[in-house]
């Protein structure tokens, strides 16, 4: 089976994958895939982290691995079949499993920044991220609410005068889901609806739908925010005042978009039939679902930047570091689709 994993890694450019906050189960669930490579059919990727933390966590975990550091990503590359590949990224302090360490929010960073670097300039095919504390870079002086919005600023400085708006997917192989507002207060959801933000999300959706996922003509159901869709404006009027209006132009813009929809009856089998993806108001109208459906399989899926990023659909669960309990599912199906997704982009482009 070596011999099979070597052919896909010499057939395409590797992944970029991140460490994540090194302390956490990133570096766990990274070391247990590429164990199980052939397995589960991986693709070549490459670890963009502090070689001797990936070493000492592969002796806690009792397993044997042998590390190829390189920073040249094609030498990762060639190398997949047999060792792991690691593009080195300093870290200021050594690390403990379960115990984050806000000197190494630097490192973290430089991890992320050196990924992007590598997938807009070619090397890589696309980005995948392990889970970072996000209070431990905000400690350290991080200003953003997180990777979304950090990936959206680094595509800025790497297409400078071009505005990218980064739209959160969840998706697995039964559900795909997009939380139009995402880590802000219920309270704040009514003021932050508008038309333009429904139909501008939903827009980068179908694009995303087409370019990415393969989808000619990608059908969107679009959730109501008050219970059974404000029942014709008896229970709340955003479904009324801004998101029909809002469904109504994005239909005459040709958009196969339905909705307002309940949102307690969307989820269910026959439902989600009948569409391709779904825009839901918040957070856990689309969490909740998919977790519920696709606990260890859903990927976090960033759409409407000029590179591919898929993500676990979990955090840094610092309690299991280093226990090796973790389960590597989520980063397995990241892996995976980030690979599928970067070649059918790639694909589109070409045809374009």
């Amino acid at each position: 089976m070596a011999s099979e994993v070597g052919r896909a890694a010499g057939s395409r450019r590797p992944l970029a994958l991140t460490m994540g906050d090194p302390a956490g189960i990133g570096l766990d669930i990274t070391l247990l895939a590429w164990r199980d490579r052939a397995k589960n059919g991986l693709p070549p990727f490459v670890l963009y982290a502090d070689p001797t933390s990936v070493a000492e966590r592969a002796r806690t975990l009792g397993l044997a691995v042998d590390l190829a550091v390189s920073e040249d990503i094609e030498a990762g590359r060639n190398a997949f079949a047999t060792r792991l590949p690691v593009r080195p990224v300093p870290l200021a302090v050594p690390v403990v499993a379960g115990r984050t360490e806000m000197l190494n929010a630097g490192g973290i960073i430089a991890a992320i920044d050196f990924a992007v670097a590598d997938a807009v300039a070619g090397r890589a095919s696309a980005v995948a991220t392990n889970p970072i504390a996000k209070s431990t870079l905000l400690r350290a002086g991080f200003h953003h609410p997180g990777h979304t919005e950090y990936l959206a600023e680094l595509a800025g400085r790497h297409h400078p005068g071009k505005h990218w708006v980064p739209v959160m997917m969840l998706a697995s192989e039964i559900l795909r889901v997009v939380p139009l507002t995402v880590h802000v207060p219920i309270a704040r959801v009514p003021g932050l609806l508008s038309v333009e933000r429904i139909n501008e999300t939903v827009r980068i959706v179908a694009d995303a739908m087409t370019s990415d996922f393969g989808i000619a003509n990608p059908r969107i159901a679009v959730t109501g925010l008050n219970p059974h869709a404000g029942e014709e404006g008896t229970i709340g009027r955003e479904e009324v005042n801004v998101i029909e209006p809002a469904l109504a132009a994005l239909r005459a813009e040709g958009l196969a978009v339905t909705g307002p929809h309940s949102a307690d009856s969307l989820f269910h089998g026959d439902a989600r039939k009948r569409y391709d993806a779904v825009v839901t108001m918040y957070h856990d109208q689309a969490l909740i679902p998919i977790k519920t459906l696709s606990f260890e399989s859903a990927v976090n899926v960033t759409l409407g930047l000029p590179f591919v990023r898929t993500s676990p659909d979990h955090g840094t669960a610092f309690d299991i570091a280093g226990t090796g309990t973790a389960s590597p599912s989520s980063l397995v199906a990241a892996l995976k689709l980030a690979a599928d997704l970067a070649e059918r982009r790639a694909a589109a482009q070409r045809h374009a």
